[in-house]
């Protein structure tokens, strides 16, 4: 397995200078792909914007790269709404998409629901709470689906430094940014899908792909959207289907500690559910709060519901007929 997986990091790692854009551009020309960008938002007003205004400026009006951005606004109690829609982006409210099923909260769910607001041939995603964003995240992921018809799914890799609150992303620690992937996520991978032990971050927000592909996968609802749909994908397309680009370092804001113990429940929830549907264990998981000098427990749920492939939605299938 260990060969196998480093011939896939030879063969199917790449870096954004790879494929410079104009080599890009003369591949979308000949395959007459179009492009859609989707940011699942919740209350990022202080980023949305400056993402969005940077993928218009860099691929939209300097290269004809992305054919349209696409803001899912996933119930913001903010002006994420407002900034994204200023900065030029076409705002989607979750709750108005597909009706006929309540929508409930996740990231996952976002994801799922962009697949009928969004018409492009590839779709790439990209979390809203990027700082000092780069329009690489965008043409590097979708470079190789463009250029390499085998590939049908491309994540990015990047250094993800850890910023104490209040310190700049200067005095960061290097690589100490994705605590949940090293402490849940590549436990997971390395010990029951070691054929996808090549990927630097898995559980990464930025990540493109074939719509003919993302149709077919089911989406989990919460945080565990994207091992879900790598463990998904490498048995629908194959190993060689799947590859990463490295685009840099990524900064965005880190979640509190009891935060990420929840991220971290959900996504094992998703892994066991792949490992052995149907063997249920408690799906919750009971943290501690000290108040009035005690502790006392708070209880969540970790289950995670999951859309089915949105190929079998008659909505999507009217629409693509459309």
């Amino acid at each position: 397995m260990l060969e196998e997986v480093e011939r896939w990091l030879s063969t199917r790692s790449w870096s954004v200078t790879d494929r410079p854009i104009h080599q890009i551009l003369a591949a979308k020309r000949a395959s007459g792909s179009s492009v859609s960008v989707v940011l699942p938002a919740l209350n990022e007003e202080e980023t949305v914007g400056e993402i969005v205004a940077v993928i218009r400026h860099d691929l939209m009006q300097q290269v004809p790269l992305v054919d349209e951005i696409v803001v899912v606004d996933s119930g913001s109690t903010d002006r994420t709404s407002e900034v994204a829609a200023a900065a030029g982006a076409t705002v989607v409210h979750r709750d108005t998409v597909l009706p006929r099923i309540p929508a409930v909260p996740g990231k996952g769910e976002v994801l799922w629901r962009s697949l009928l607001v969004t018409r492009g041939d590839i779709v790439c995603f990209v979390d809203a709470d990027l700082r000092e964003f780069s329009s690489d995240f965008v043409s590097g992921i979708v470079g190789p689906l463009l250029t390499d018809p085998g590939v049908d799914l491309v994540k990015a890799m990047y250094d993800r430094p850890l910023a104490l609150p209040g310190e700049p992303a200067s005095g960061a620690a290097a690589g100490q940014g994705g605590r949940v992937t090293e402490l849940m996520a590549r436990p997971l991978l390395n010990m029951h899908w070691p054929q996808l032990a090549g990927f630097v971050q898995p559980l990464g927000g930025e990540y493109a792909a074939r719509r003919s592909l993302l149709e077919r996968l089911p989406f989990p609802v919460g945080y565990g959207v994207e091992l879900g749909m790598l463990v998904d994908a490498l048995h629908l397309v194959g190993l060689d289907a799947l590859a990463q680009v490295d685009v840099g370092v990524r900064l965005h804001r880190h979640q509190d500690g009891q935060a990420l113990g929840r991220m971290a429940a959900e996504i094992y929830r998703t892994a066991q559910l792949r490992l052995a549907r149907g063997h249920l264990v408690r799906p919750a998981l009971t943290q501690f709060e000290r108040v009035e000098g005690r502790f006392e427990p708070r209880t969540y749920s970790v289950d995670t519901e999951e859309r089915p492939p949105m190929a079998e939605i008659p909505e999507y299938a009217h629409r693509r007929a459309a």
